[in-house]
């Protein structure tokens, strides 16, 4: 009599050639609780699976950091002044008496040359007193005293400081003791300017990140960092530069610089 076929799928597949090979597995599968088992079949799964996955991931750490930079040329819209006038006497009030025919005569020099008289401040009159004694005795000679006071001129007519600073050692020719000290050419927007610098330097910075990209066969995607360089107020084509920033008030002229240092992500 021919053998009946079991009606169980697992014998079945147990009688025939590839089952006889699978047994050892069937009969440890029998004995694993059934989340166990569950959990290897996912795993078996998935490992198929990953190595596909894995092959269309791109690491986020793959950025670029590039240093953007911007120049352009400025010109200052205002100017800060001094000069320096003294007088001595054996007496404060004589110092003090001698000082003041010079400082009107400074003044009116000033005003006959194009200042406003709002443009001009006197600062306050310093008295300074100086005992002279015998180098060996210590004795007592003299006292002596001297008055200064200092003018004040701040004016937006940049080149009209500039001319009268050209012209006022005119005066130490008349006698008149005058230290003259250099103006201060400075430019009021500077808040407002340097927004527009940082934007064109982060613009170069792409630009320069793009370029090398593209010998790489990918694409600059979004910013993840940016930090803000120095700042550098320099002459016209001068060199200098500080790794604090710098201020030149020297010219009326400038060139101002922004850098950026910018980090884009890399598609």
């Amino acid at each position: 009599m021919a053998p009946v076929p079991s009606s169980d799928p697992q014998q079945a597949a147990m009688a025939s050639p590839a089952g006889s090979r699978l047994a050892p597995l069937w009969q440890g599968l029998r004995r694993t609780p059934a989340l166990v088992t569950a959990m290897a079949v996912l795993g078996l799964a998935l490992m198929g699976s990953s190595a596909l996955l894995v092959k269309g991931l791109r690491t986020a750490k793959d950025t670029i950091t590039v240093t953007g930079a911007s120049t352009e040329r400025i010109r200052s819209d205002f100017a800060d002044w001094s000069l320096l006038l003294s007088q001595g006497g054996d007496s404060q009030q004589q110092a003090y008496r001698a000082l003041q025919p010079l400082v009107q005569q400074t003044r009116a020099f000033l005003l006959t040359h194009g200042l406003k008289s709002e443009e001009l401040k006197l600062g306050s009159v310093n008295a300074d007193k100086e005992d002279i004694r015998d180098p060996r005795t210590g004795e007592l000679r003299q006292t002596r005293w001297t008055s200064r006071q200092t003018l004040l001129i701040s004016s937006a007519d940049v080149d009209k400081v500039n001319r009268l600073a050209g012209e006022i050692p005119a005066l130490i020719g008349q006698g008149v003791p005058l230290v003259i000290n250099e103006p201060a050419y400075t430019y009021s927007k500077l808040a407002e300017k340097r927004v527009d610098m940082l934007a064109k330097a982060t613009k170069d910075a792409r630009n320069r990140a793009q370029a090398i990209a593209a010998q790489a066969d990918s694409s600059i995607g979004a910013i993840t960092n940016a930090d803000t360089g120095t700042f550098q107020l320099t002459a016209p084509n001068s060199t200098d530069a500080s790794n604090s920033g710098s201020y030149d008030t020297r010219t009326i002229e400038k060139d101002i610089t922004a850098v950026m240092a910018v980090t884009f992500r890399v598609n």
